[in-house]
């Protein structure tokens, strides 16, 4: 590999964090007794938040400066980087398209390309570029809006939207939207690369397309990544012999040597690199590493082969695999429940055979004390899993059933959903098969109806929706199962899913597939699950910007239950206050803020179906404001322009005139009194107010 002396001489350093572009500070005197509430970010309704971004990760940049490789395994020349570097800097070149096949190292050349020319960049004295990554994160992945893309100055962007593409009904319209982003790229000194699947994008719509365009023919030799990356990355330099192809000693030379090949991809010698590394490098460890690598095809063909006869023997690998690092009683009573077969009380029966640790044993377990482990072999339980998967089809629903049971509180799968979970993820992203987030999408109805069992389904689910190549699938199945009205189960695992880390990478898409969720018919548990979610995306930091825009538009461009459901929930101050105080911080300086609280409100109060949640905001508010936690003048001024249009609605009826046989507390009947519709009321003949 020959590198530019220039490139190569420097070294790597993170890269520069832009200062506060807003010039934002905050002084504060005069606060004694006062609270002071500070959003993060400004709350305002102005523009469209972008898409997330976050940064390149240390570790690739690390990768793609030190261990790069341009070379195939035949010797010559991949050249996706260098034609990349190359278009970004002509004349027009701020966007470049790279396509080809997966596994060609798309990702990886992006990276070093917008990484090379950057430096090229700060040689010829120019400002060195931020490296950001864009998450996807499409209001509609069919129908994508470049408007919503970043576009920050100095910043050099990369997108990886080959998964979806083909979902794209339109691509040369997503495509112009492209070039038009990179015109607002080029006046602020940005670029973008963008990673695209082989077919996907559309160069022969017109020759500004095919410019941008670098095509992937050729994947890097597999072999010369592990060795760099051995000897570069993770500075394990006598490691490198465990890939040649001649071994001297028997024990460390060669070892891994057949393992990579011309169709190898490039993160599979990169994974392989990084398993040679963290072994001890003894023999046994070298060994294991690649039983790893190999995902321990041999060994768990043998331990099949070696219980065919022994139906007992392979539940308790099982059990084991799923119930790993548990004690043997557990993993023994495990194996009963999934044969569906009683202790045995018989002492003859009980007393014939081997012991359990050396049943145990026999399938590869290793019983330390009373626990039982397969920890030694990395990526052993996968493996099992895989096999029984693809070689006992008929096993699937009666599996899944059993997870159920031993998921359940009090039961030793309980303390390991993250695990398990963790297991049914691996299982579909090393598929790559959409069929089995099906099955797990029947199972949400067929199993336990209990929070466990829904939870340890949006565990799967969630991080499904974010592995590549499965997650553009899995989100699309997520969208769909929230427009299902029929099954609060399914639409209660998707808001569970939408609160948890696939909202912190998507929240566009999260708040989407809660708007369906909210838009049921009642206020089930799936409702209420998804009121709770939208809160925990606003509280999270950078977010309420995103979820206050987001459900104004709800309220006042599609007027649905969907929409004052979120607007009441958002603004309840009786689970958490701090998304009203913000907003009504934000609404004592923009008086945009302050109309749009308005007119929630009138849009809420005038939908029949949401009048209990009405009445007990407006309630909430009435306590939050004479407890000081919002600005009470605010408050007022806010409900006195609310309730003069809807005075006889229900909710406003309760707060103005009260209700017979219902007694108020004191922070409603106050309110009720400082409101100036109440005053003039009050000289109306036959106006009798509540006093409680």
């Amino acid at each position: 590999m020959n590198e530019r002396p220039d490139i190569a001489s420097h070294e790597l350093r993170p890269s520069p964090v832009p200062p506060d572009a807003t010039g934002f500070r905050v002084e504060v005197t005069n606060n004694a007794g006062s609270q002071i509430i500070v959003a993060a970010g400004p709350v305002t309704l102005a523009s469209k938040p972008h898409l997330p971004v976050t940064d390149i990760p240390a570790a690739e940049l690390g990768a793609v400066q030190l261990a790069w490789v341009d070379q195939a395994l035949d010797g010559s020349s991949v050249s996706t980087a260098s034609e990349t570097v190359a278009l970004l800097g002509s004349e027009s070149g701020v966007l470049a398209v790279i396509a080809g096949p997966a596994g060609f190292g798309k990702r990886t050349a992006a990276i070093r390309a917008l990484w090379e020319h950057s430096r090229l960049m700060e040689a010829d004295g120019a400002k060195p570029l931020t490296l950001r990554e864009i998450t996807p994160d499409w209001e509609d992945p069919q129908s994508p809006d470049a408007s919503a893309l970043p576009f920050e100055a100095d910043t050099g962007y990369l997108i990886d939207v080959a998964a979806e593409m083909a979902s794209w009904p339109q691509p040369s319209a997503v495509a112009q939207q492209l070039l038009s982003h990179a015109e607002r790229l080029e006046k602020i000194g940005s670029f973008l690369v963008v990673v695209a699947s082989e077919h996907g994008w559309p160069e022969g719509v017109s020759g500004a397309l095919d410019r941008v365009l670098v095509r992937a023919k050729s994947r890097p030799s597999a072999s010369q990544i592990a060795r760099k990356h051995l000897e570069f990355v993770y500075h394990k330099g006598e490691r490198v012999r465990s890939l040649r192809s001649s071994a001297f000693d028997g024990g460390l030379d060669g070892v891994a040597s057949h393992l990579l090949t011309g169709d190898s991809r490039p993160g599979d010698a990169a994974r392989l690199a990084a398993l040679l590394a963290d072994s001890d490098g003894s023999p046994d460890g070298l060994r294991t590493a690649v039983s790893t690598f190999q995902e321990w095809k041999h060994e768990v063909q043998q331990v099949f082969r070696k219980t065919e006869g022994s139906p007992d023997d392979r539940a308790l690998l099982v059990a084991g695999v799923f119930l790993n690092g548990s004690d043997v009683l557990s993993v023994q009573d495990g194996a009963r429940e999934l044969l569906r077969e009683p202790r045995e009380s018989d002492v003859r029966t009980i007393l014939t055979g081997p012991d359990l640790t050396t049943r145990l044993e026999s399938v590869d377990a290793k019983v330390t004390g009373r626990t039982v482990s397969f920890d030694h072999r990395p990526g052993y339980v996968h493996a099992v899993l895989v096999h029984l998967w693809h070689q006992r089809a008929d096993i699937h629903p009666h599996l899944l059933t059993w997870l159920d049971t031993i998921t359940a509180p009090k039961r030793p799968g309980a303390a390991r959903l993250a695990a398990i979970s963790n297991l049914l993820v691996d299982l579909a992203v090393a598929e790559n098969d959409i069929s089995i987030i099906e099955r797990i999408h029947c199972w949400i109805d067929s199993g336990h109806d209990s929070p466990e069992h829904r939870d340890l389904i949006a565990r799967v689910l969630s991080k499904a929706a974010e592995a590549d190549p499965l997650g553009a699938a899995v989100r699309a199945r997520l969208l769909d199962w929230a427009r299902e009205k029929n099954s609060v189960a399914v639409a209660t695992v998707v808001a569970l899913v939408c609160r948890g880390d696939f909202a912190a990478h998507y929240p566009r898409q999260a708040l989407v597939r809660l708007r369906h969720v909210l838009d049921r018919a009642e206020t089930d548990s799936a409702v209420l699950a998804a009121q709770e979610a939208l809160r925990d995306i606003a509280g999270r930091d950078g977010q309420l910007p995103r979820v206050w825009n987001t459900v104004v538009k709800w309220v006042t461009e599609h007027g649905h239950l969907a929409g004052h459901r979120a607007f009441l929930s958002l603004l309840d101050p009786s689970v958490d206050p701090h998304v009203l105080q913000v907003l009504l911080s934000a609404a004592e300086q923009q008086r945009e803020i302050r109309t749009a609280l308005v007119t929630g409100w009138n849009a809420a109060l005038s939908d029949p179906r949401v009048v209990t949640e009405c009445q007990d905001l407006l309630a909430s508010w009435a306590r939050a404001r004479k407890s000081g936690q919002v600005p009470g003048d605010l408050v007022k001024e806010i409900l006195e322009e609310v309730v003069a249009r809807h005075l006889y609605s229900t909710p406003v009826s309760a707060l103005i005139f009260g209700e017979p046989g219902v007694v108020n507390d004191e922070a409603v009947v106050e309110l009720r009194k400082e409101l100036r519709l109440f005053s003039a009321l009050s000289d109306v003949p036959g106006f009798e107010p509540s006093e409680r």
